[in-house]
């Protein structure tokens, strides 16, 4: 970070209007290189882990046009990322879309260029599959890390259809491969029905901390962020937000929405709330365009990742 640098700045509405110009993350430049950058956004179009419904592939591209609605300062924490680092777009990762297998060391390949050039990724789903391959390229540079995941799934089956590598597997994965430091775990949005009783016993038993929805409905999540910064204090973190953690009144556009789920609100508390956490990465995935007419879905997403942003080290609070 060099604070007597330049630093880019989203596209003003007032210098071109928000429904024209490139669609890139919040109107930022278009970067091909992470060197010099503090932060980036970089989208995964992979949806070939889906179970359900497809589309997630259009998830990058539609969660960029949506946040030309984004202004740089965060008015609600005084966040102002923009002063303080140097971000742009770094576009797609260019995946194998006939071979999820080979798409794998493609996105790991990518993303340890990014963290070597000492770049933190926010990353624009994609399917939560894509978690695996970037949580490979964080621990090679960081250690097993500390995780936040939002979600109404665990995705730490066994399997499916006999895989290993779908988008509910990835965090089953993770752990077999020690990339997770269990202790530090946090589940959160947990909900739905299951296959059997003891569906969610495994990732207690890896020392994960789980947050079913239905404990904190109509609760406010500031006092469980402090017990998760608390708990997971300087090890640096991941944090993993699939958009079906939030119920689908607020964001149906995605592959597997379940009823009962964390409001809007609530998602912005837990973000937030990691304010102070040694963040060194972070995803949303699962938004569908094709489940989304009105593109609710995808500008919560837009709006969500921009806050991630705002909670980076060295983001400054004015």
């Amino acid at each position: 970070m060099n604070p007597a640098a330049p630093k880019n700045q989203p596209l003003s509405g007032n210098a071109m209007p928000r429904f024209g110009g490139i669609a890139s993350m919040m109107r930022l430049p278009v970067a091909t290189t992470p060197q010099g950058l503090d932060a980036a956004f970089i989208g995964v179009p992979l949806d070939i882990g889906t179970s359900h419904r497809p589309g997630t592939r259009f998830g990058p591209r539609e969660i960029r046009s949506e946040s030309a609605l984004i202004r740089p300062y965060n008015m609600a924490t005084g966040a102002a990322p923009f002063d303080t680092l140097q971000v742009a777009d770094l576009g797609d990762v260019p995946i194998n879309t006939y071979s999820l297998v080979k798409s794998l060391p493609i996105i790991t390949n990518f993303y340890n260029k990014v963290l070597e050039a000492g770049c933190t990724p926010l990353t624009l789903g994609g399917d939560h599959t894509i978690a695996l391959p970037i949580l490979r390229a964080v621990a090679a540079k960081h250690g097993p890390v500390a995780l936040i995941h939002v979600d109404a799934h665990a995705d730490v089956n066994p399997d499916m259809f006999g895989e290993r590598i779908a988008h509910g597997t990835p965090f089953r994965r993770a752990v077999e491969e020690n990339l997770l430091d269990g202790p530090k775990v946090f589940q959160i949005g947990l909900r739905g029905s299951g296959y059997a009783a003891d569906d969610f016993d495994w990732p207690s038993q890896q020392g994960f901390t789980l947050v079913p929805a239905h404990e904190v409905w109509y609760q406010s999540l500031a006092p469980l962020m402090q017990r998760v910064r608390a708990t997971i204090g300087n090890t640096p973190c991941y944090l993993s937000f699939d958009i079906d953690g939030i119920d689908p009144a607020y964001a149906g556009g995605t592959g597997t929405p379940e009823i009962g789920g964390l409001s809007v609100p609530q998602a912005l508390e837990i973000i937030r709330g990691c304010h102070g956490l040694n963040i060194v990465g972070c995803d949303l995935v699962e938004v569908s365009p094709p489940y989304d007419p009105s593109g609710n879905t995808a500008l919560l997403g837009a709006n969500l990742l921009f806050e991630m942003l705002c909670v980076l080290p060295g983001v400054l609070k004015r």
